[in-house]
């Protein structure tokens, strides 16, 4: 694991207890829904095995577990605090968890249906790397469905930065009672890819088909893109 993501790793790790009611407030109690959103999309077109990336307590995989009753979710996390909080959690009993690096994914090529996750592209030190490895463990046909945040655009842009800048890491400091860590999401969110640049990413992998839907002013997106049937 390279220095960057073990720095990234400890902050989840220290993080986890309190990770959820930050997600909360931080979104003004959103963020439960757009995770909705993407379990929809990802199980919308049928398929019996499905991978949730940074799957912190699972709040996307036990909604694709709403969504798809009968089929088997893997939740994967570099965070083992994250992980531990999910096998515990009620209603996560039927979700098998597991340690994984979304650089190096543990599992075989075409394995999965659909793969979904929730901020993680802003927080890997090999984007390209990442998004080439949920590509090979798709199902020709499959999708991977994701949350993201994005940097603000637009005329607001200026005061919703400063907002995030000031607001995030306060709450970070009263409520998740780690400043470092809040300002390191917001530092992380305000440097990342702009949807252009990111979907430009996704092509590269060899996506097509790829969509994305603002959410929040724009500072998070929900996008979904396809593995080519091959011919």
């Amino acid at each position: 694991m390279r220095n960057e993501d073990s720095t990234v790793q400890a902050t989840f790790n220290g993080i986890a207890r309190r990770y959820d009611l930050m997600n909360r407030l931080m979104t003004l109690g959103s963020h439960k829904r757009w995770c909705q959103e993407v379990a929809q999309c990802a199980t919308s077109t049928g398929g019996g095995k499905f991978l949730d990336l940074a799957t912190g307590t699972g709040v996307i995989a036990r909604a694709v577990r709403k969504q798809s009753p009968e089929s088997a979710i893997i939740g994967a996390d570099f965070s083992e605090a994250m992980l531990e909080m999910a096998r515990h959690l009620e209603g996560n009993g039927d979700i098998d968890w597991q340690f994984a690096d979304a650089h190096e994914l543990p599992f075989d090529d075409g394995e999965f249906d659909a793969v979904t996750h929730g901020y993680l592209l802003r927080n890997v030190s090999g984007l390209d790397e990442v998004l080439a490895e949920q590509y090979r463990v798709l199902k020709p046909g499959g999708v991977v469905a994701a949350l993201e945040s994005s940097p603000p655009s637009g005329v607001l842009a200026p005061f919703i930065r400063l907002g995030m800048r000031v607001v995030i890491p306060t709450l970070g400091t009263v409520i998740g009672r780690d400043r470092d860590a809040y300002k390191y999401l917001v530092d992380s969110t305000l440097g990342f890819l702009n949807p252009e640049a990111l979907r430009l990413r996704f092509e590269r992998a060899g996506f097509t088909d790829i969509q994305v839907k603002p959410r929040f002013l724009g500072t998070n997106m929900i996008w979904s893109a396809r593995k080519p049937v091959q011919r």
